[in-house]
């Protein structure tokens, strides 16, 4: 899970295995409510122009752009050049295969009896 651990490595990414860094970069994606509210509207449309989605959100242009970068490196959509503008959709194996993963990573820790007398 993760290498040798002492104070001064613990805060390097680096030092746990893949699987929880792809977890930890995407829960880091999609924490922001922006990027949350950019997929939604992808899922209620289908597919979207870039301006479009800037038009639908209370952030500048060059703010939603930044978050569409943050999404496509993600690969949680995928934009196609159309003339001078960007049609932007969603990527639903991406997208499936992620929640999976979360799902999995999640379930080994709701089903790990680790013995704790207190109730959450």
């Amino acid at each position: 899970m993760f290498a040798s651990l002492n104070t001064n490595t613990m805060r390097k990414p680096e030092v746990f295995d893949n699987e929880l860094q792809e977890l930890a970069n995407f829960a880091k994606v999609i924490s922001h409510p922006a990027r949350l509210a950019i997929l939604k509207y992808l899922a209620e449309t289908k597919t979207c122009i870039s301006g479009n989605i800037s038009d639908k959100l209370p952030l500048s242009r060059t703010t939603v752009s930044q978050h569409l970068k943050e999404l496509r490196n993600m690969g949680l959509i995928h934009g196609e050049i159309d003339g001078l503008k960007i049609n932007y959709c969603l990527c639903g194996s991406t997208i499936n295969s992620n929640l999976e993963k979360f799902e999995e990573f999640f379930n080994q820790i709701k089903t790990a009896d680790n013995n704790c007398e207190t109730v959450c």
